[in-house]
């Protein structure tokens, strides 16, 4: 790995090296806080968790092959060659940070409340036209996720897409550090994480840390010009943002939006006095404006419109966020991974564009602080006013969803259950052969289950 030897690792985290006059000048070959996945000649970080402690396992990564091992405790790594640190977390933040700089490739930075891992996809997929992409793979975008993400990059990667996760002030300062984007998008600011960021003023002052971070030189910053906190960005830095939505006043803009119910929607895309027909593959004018995103970002990386058509018609979906299942009996879509407000009607609203009978199963979100009861009313208020045949309602908090549907729509086919497991029995009750079944609730809610019972 360009540049990890002992010496600057422990340069980079502030570090003292014990035991190294052997290994000095030797790059480590990856950097794992995973005992099991030790491999000849890694660095190995013990983090400490709620089960374990990694430094337990010192003495046998080292005896499985690693060139050497950060500790916060001398005594876990006596005789053999170790970093003595206060923290190994902060740690692992600063040398990431160092090996990001050292590689010097382009780095596109994703935030936001819906859509980050979308939108990371949709951009990568585009970039991949033209580059070779490292891209953050699963839910890898927190204060540990993003430097063990980083160090997946090597020097065969033409540009990395990195996407950044918090719920909390100061973390996105953090994260922006460690990445140094040379561009940042921010998707939105919506009501998530509101048990600690309070309201989407505090959401917004969140997300908008990592501006501090974003390559003062020549950096971009591209944003969601329909958000009513991002619109008012003046300026980065001095430079004024690429703005993208549905608004011919923007730089990167669509038109001529047509739904084509599950085959996804077909658009006409502006990127400032070019444009092209492309069809978004996934539903939902959420979708279309990610494809709006990775316009953008792919035109500032220099893709033509040949490549950025390509790439947002590539997309494909993951499992858990509006993965769409045929089964014998169903078409599913899986969107169970995560929930809020902000994308439980971005969910809901794709129903209205397809023809056949459609379900939505609907369950509990988290992390709404004080007025989560109101946020699922607000969702319950929205879900009625939908084309929907039929609402199946999960969950303690999820009742102020039920009752804001039955106020909306009396006559709804309506459908409540305290939990997953008294209603998975009654589903092929519930259903009828060829319905359209939405899953959507947040992940504590394990509606994973619900998509297994479907299947």
């Amino acid at each position: 790995m360009k540049n990890l030897t002992p010496e600057n690792i422990a340069k980079a985290c502030g570090g003292t090296m014990v035991n190294c006059e052997n290994i000095l000048g030797r790059e480590v070959t990856a950097v794992t806080t995973d005992s099991r996945k030790v491999t000849e000649g890694c660095l190995y970080i013990p983090m400490k968790g709620a089960k374990f402690n990694g430094h337990d396992f010192i003495p046998q990564v080292m005896e499985g092959g690693a060139l050497l091992t950060l500790t916060e405790k001398d005594e876990a790594a006596e005789g053999y060659p170790y970093i003595k640190v206060k923290r190994t977390d902060i740690a692992i933040q600063r040398i990431a940070e160092f090996y990001r700089v050292e590689l010097g490739i382009p780095v596109v930075g994703i935030t936001g409340s819906v859509g980050k891992t979308s939108t990371k996809e949709m951009i990568a997929a585009v970039l991949s036209q033209k580059y070779n992409v490292l891209k953050t793979a699963g839910n890898f975008n927190n204060n540990l996720g993003l430097p063990l993400t980083i160090f997946r990059i090597t020097e065969e990667h033409e540009i990395a897409v990195l996407e950044m996760g918090i719920s909390h002030f100061g973390e996105m300062t953090d994260l922006a550090r460690t990445a140094r984007p040379n561009t940042m998008v921010i998707t939105n600011i919506g009501t998530c994480h509101l048990e600690f960021l309070k309201d989407r003023d505090g959401v917004f002052e969140a997300k908008t840390e990592c501006f501090e971070y974003v390559d003062f030189e020549n950096g971009t910053v591209v944003l969601n010009g329909e958000d009513d906190k991002l619109c008012r960005v003046d300026q980065v830095h001095g430079r004024a943002p690429i703005f993208y939505g549905m608004d011919p006043g923007m730089r990167v803009y669509a038109e001529n939006i047509q739904p084509l119910g599950l085959k996804g929607t077909a658009c006409t895309i502006n990127i400032d006095d070019r444009y092209f027909d492309v069809t978004v593959p996934i539903p939902g004018r959420h979708m279309v404006m990610n494809a709006l995103a990775g316009a953008a970002v792919g035109s500032l990386y220099g893709l033509t419109d040949e490549e950025i058509k390509a790439g947002i018609e590539s997309l494909e979906t993951l499992g858990g966020r509006f993965n769409i299942v045929e089964t014998e009996k169903y078409t599913i879509i899986d969107d169970c991974y995560n929930a809020n407000p902000m994308s439980m009607k971005a969910s809901l609203g794709v129903l209205n564009d397809v023809e056949e009978r459609c379900v939505a199963i609907l369950g509990d979100m988290g992390e709404l602080g004080e007025n989560e009861a109101a946020l699922h009313r607000e969702v319950g208020e929205y879900a009625g006013e939908q084309n929907i045949d039929e609402y199946i309602v999960v969950g303690k908090l999820s009742e102020n969803i039920s009752e804001a549907i039955r106020e909306v729509k009396p006559e709804a086919d309506l459908h409540t259950f305290e939990t997953v497991e008294e209603l998975i029995p009654a589903l092929d009750a519930l259903l009828k052969e060829g319905d359209i079944v939405l899953v959507k609730a947040s992940h504590f809610m394990r509606f994973d289950r619900i998509v297994e019972a479907l299947k």
